[in-house]
């Protein structure tokens, strides 16, 4: 660069998806009934990573699984085949993408929002670097407590501390469990995330935070404090009535969604379109400006308490005054 010559600005984003971000129509006033259906539609139906963690979760119940008689005593075998299978599945759905979006860059830089390569190097990171970093908290930490709270689960379902349903019992309810998941997710991570933030607890949440570009292995790379506070939200299965296979989605919706969310681009291209969708640009800015977008956009909880960035220039200004202001506070 020549003496005198302005450098030019830093580009923000490599790809912004359509802005303003929306939340689930279900919330809209008037009421917009089709347009909320086709929104649970597109998230659960036919190619979706919804759906997908069901099939997984089946899967690994019926081939990788204690039953309930052997859960009744806890023993080495099924606990620690409860953990490999976790660490199989995370290794797996993680290593993959990674390949695809990073190692070998299958579709380039095409929907990919931040514009930084991924991984990245620094004294911040375990070992100086952002993969070991990942993989090493995500396996280490991510996955054993994951597993752990699975383990408590069964042998509490399998003793009579949890109640338990069967399909043939409750149909109706054995179904809509699925379903419901999500909706208590939204609620829960929304003020557990709140909670991370304040004063108290970002020590343990700041790990999390080391990645401010993100890949498929960022998303459970968290202090094992967190990954308690994380997955502790399945302890809710000893309140109300449901089946392993409950435990095992509701888990599993935790880990493998943090992971595909995590991939720093927002969905797999194939013939130039759009084929699945994995990271919400919302997300995306909350890795990039912390102090916003805590929730997801199945519940509006970000627009109802102040903490809404929606992905436009205009939001980005709005949280800027949000912030000066309570630095005067």
């Amino acid at each position: 660069m020549r003496k005198g010559q302005i450098m030019p600005a830093r580009q923000e984003w490599n790809h912004v998806p359509e802005v303003p971000i929306r939340v689930s129509p279900l919330w809209s006033w008037p009421p917009q009934p089709l347009a909320a259906l086709k929104w649970y539609a597109d998230s659960w139906f036919f190619l979706t990573i919804n759906g997908a963690i069901v099939g997984i979760s089946a899967l690994a119940y019926l081939l990788a699984s204690p039953t309930l008689d052997q859960a009744a005593t806890l023993a080495p075998g099924w606990v620690a085949m409860i953990w490999l299978r976790n660490a199989v599945i995370v290794s797996l759905v993680a290593g993959v993408l990674h390949l695809w979006f990073h190692k070998y860059a299958a579709q380039g830089t095409d929907m990919k929002y931040d514009p930084r390569p991924f991984p990245r190097k620094g004294r911040m990171f375990t070992l100086s670097d952002q993969m070991k970093d990942n993989i090493v908290w995500t396996i280490g930490s991510g996955v054993t407590i994951w597993s752990a709270l699975e383990v408590l689960l069964w042998w509490g379902m399998a003793n009579g501390w949890a109640a338990t349903i069967t399909f043939a019992s409750h149909p109706v309810w054995f179904v809509a469990i699925f379903f419901l998941i999500p909706v208590w997710e939204s609620f829960y991570f929304y003020w557990i995330h709140r909670f991370l933030h304040t004063d108290v607890m970002y020590r343990f949440h700041a790990l999390h935070h080391r990645n401010t570009d993100i890949g498929p292995w960022s998303g459970l790379s968290m202090h094992p404090v967190e990954h308690v506070f994380y997955f502790g939200s399945v302890l809710i299965h000893f309140a109300i009535a449901s089946h392993p296979v409950h435990v095992m989605f509701h888990l599993m919706f935790y880990g493998l969604l943090a992971i595909t969310t995590h991939t720093g681009f927002e969905g797999v291209l194939f013939r130039n379109k759009k084929r699945l969708h994995l990271g919400n640009f919302h997300h995306q800015i909350h890795h990039r400006y912390f102090e916003c977008n805590y929730g997801n956009l199945d519940v509006p909880w970000d627009i109802l308490f102040g903490s809404w960035h929606d992905g436009t220039p205009d939001g980005k200004a709005l949280l800027k005054e949000r912030l000066k202001a309570r630095s005067r506070v």
